[in-house]
């Protein structure tokens, strides 16, 4: 990344704190509109303060392979690898959404993890760097926007030169994620539900797709093309992700013909197949997707004339690369 790039980062970086500074003292970051004073340590839904908490700062080999690199899932053969790079993955505690099924739940809901410093987070983020991560991917950052950017701010200041993903659920406000543009490279949000209806079930939020189409709007607005560089590692754009429910497919459907009549079809997909029940899931999704299920969806994609899309259907049968356990210092076992 260029000095003017980052000079012009860095910019941006303080027009944003200016425009949100008003949610420290009345957060109302995300749709939640908690209005808590996070200055005075209140803690919303998120049950998140003034500072970030992290549990985990590693290299991940799990997301798309255009963020962590196309190495071969098994552990033995990355021990051998000479080209070993990863996504410098931020996994972040608290959560604004809380899904029932949600596989990260020691994080999002049992809150699992220590509280950071800005200048410890920007640490955190250039030794990834420094450990030859491809990116700086921040994991469900929407409730921790402020100290995020506090911490980017020192980090740029001081080296980091790494293209920047989003990694979120998708449950934004459109007017904050405006104030991302020029800092976020790479969006990558969850486009979980489009009836009111499931996502209130599921994840207490009836407003999801209300807000969540309307935020990928924006993401899309600002990063409209995926850009690979000549290894093929993203370097700006958007990726929308979609996990498959069992019993869910019409669902699925219909996020699919809103992402292609209203975005592009030119939109990169990733299609997930991983769903795991998890935590508080509650009989009806107590059960791994079936092939069958993912089949049609992957088809219905195809259909509708997607021209890129990631695939994972081999997450089948359990890969614990994909089902995490935070209490281990590698979740995924990559150590």
């Amino acid at each position: 990344m260029v000095k003017a790039n980052i000079h012009k980062k860095l910019e941006r970086i303080e027009e944003a704190l200016r425009n949100l500074a008003e949610h420290e003292i009345e957060c109302r970051l995300c749709p939640r509109e908690c209005g808590i004073n996070r200055e005075k340590k209140e803690k919303g839904f998120c049950n998140t303060g003034s500072n970030a908490s992290i549990s985990h700062a590693i290299l991940h080999f799990g997301e798309e392979p255009v963020l962590s690199g196309y190495y071969d899932c098994l552990k033995d053969k990355l021990k051998d690898s000479k080209h070993i790079s990863g996504s410098g993955t931020i996994f972040f505690s608290g959560c604004n959404l809380k899904c029932s099924f949600c596989q990260n739940y020691q994080l999002s809901w049992l809150n699992q993890g220590k509280p950071a410093s800005h200048e410890e987070l920007a640490l955190n983020m250039l030794h990834l760097q420094k450990k030859g991560a491809l990116n700086i991917n921040a994991v469900s950052p929407t409730h921790i926007i402020l100290p995020l950017l506090k911490s980017l701010k020192i980090a740029y200041s001081n080296g980091l030169e790494l293209p920047l993903v989003y990694n979120s659920n998708g449950y934004e406000k459109a007017e904050v994620i405006k104030n991302l543009e020029g800092i976020v490279d790479i969006y990558l949000p969850d486009f979980k539900y489009h009836s009111p209806e499931l996502a209130e079930k599921l994840s207490g939020a009836a407003d999801y797709f209300q807000h969540a189409s309307l935020a990928i709007k924006e993401m899309f607005r600002q990063q409209t093309t995926l850009l690979l560089d000549d290894q093929e590692i993203a370097q700006k754009g958007l990726i929308v992700r979609h996990l498959i429910l069992p019993c869910q497919i019409t669902d699925s459907f219909a996020i699919l013909e809103w992402i292609a009549q209203n975005l592009s079809k030119s939109v990169c997909l990733s299609l997930m197949s991983q769903y795991q029940p998890s935590f508080k899931a509650p009989p009806e999704i107590q059960r791994q997707i079936s092939f069958e299920e993912y089949n049609q969806v992957k088809a219905k994609a195809e259909e509708l004339g997607f021209e890129t899309m990631f695939i994972q259907s081999e997450s089948f049968a359990p890969h614990e690369h994909l089902t995490p356990d935070f209490n281990r210092k590698d979740p995924f076992l990559w150590e």
